[in-house]
């Protein structure tokens, strides 16, 4: 896990007087689990939208595969090889399961609009192949059975493996995972657990933001805390159970 896929360096982002997002700099290796941490308000979901191209920092740079990508749009980074999900299920809720995980397909294929009102022959075997590559995934994640099901009609649970799928139709090189624990049950979030290592060994490296502290220290191979924006720790999850600064953070001075 030498290499490093993706860098942030110097990253910083306010909404008037409120620093977001300051000065953080860390390396994401490749083939790693990298889990970012920190209480309420500490700028974890905003570093991943300055990473993902929903919000452009007002200073730093985001690099991955050696390249600066600061400032593209959503569509460009994913395109890149760098697909999200979000705290909140985003799913398109009157399209089938598998409808869905097709969407996840836009950026590798290379029909349009115009090609397919003329109804290219092309067209037709880009649609079949990405059915094909849709199912597939469904099968990997156990939810064949429902991919005929409309979206907006699954347990929670599901629609969250839907935007897991949805996700790695993309084919990633990076997956940022915003909270994806957020709402599970305890059975829900120990299969998710699983299903975070299998991606990571199928090749996809993994970024995290989460809550759920046995989640994190279970999986993660390195773990950054962030605190009022600024990082105040960076190592693996041992060390980070024992920095006092962040036992402060998460605890209060008496127990640090």
């Amino acid at each position: 896990m030498s290499d490093v896929l993706l860098e942030t360096k110097g990253l910083h982002r306010s909404f008037g007087g409120v620093h977001a997002v300051k000065d953080v700099s860390f390396d994401v290796p490749a083939g790693a689990i990298k889990a970012v941490i920190g209480p309420n308000g500490a700028g974890k979901t905003t570093l991943f939208n300055l990473i993902a191209g929903t919000l452009t920092p007002h200073r730093g740079d985001v690099v991955f595969r050696g390249q600066a990508i600061t400032g593209r749009k959503p569509h460009a980074v994913a395109a890149l090889g760098i697909a999200r999900t979000f705290q909140t299920t985003k799913l398109f809720p009157h399209m089938t399961v598998l409808e869905n995980v097709m969407m996840g397909r836009h950026t590798r294929t290379r029909s349009g609009f115009l090609a397919g009102m003329l109804n290219m022959p092309w067209t037709w075997r880009e649609y079949r192949q990405t059915q094909e590559k849709a199912q597939t995934i469904l099968d990997d994640l156990g939810l064949a059975a429902h991919a005929g099901e409309t979206a907006c009609n699954l347990s929670f649970g599901c629609q969250r493996l839907v935007e897991f799928a949805r996700a790695l139709a993309t084919e990633p090189s990076l997956l940022l995972l915003d909270e994806p624990a957020a709402g599970l049950n305890i059975y829900e979030t120990q299969e998710l657990s699983k299903l975070i290592l299998r991606i990571r060994d199928t090749g996809v490296t993994c970024l995290v933001v989460e809550h759920d502290m046995s989640l994190v220290m279970n999986i993660s191979d390195e773990v950054v805390v962030l605190d009022q924006g600024q990082k105040i720790a960076e190592g693996p999850p041992a060390a980070i159970q024992r920095n006092p600064e962040v036992i402060r953070v998460y605890l209060g001075d008496d127990h640090a």
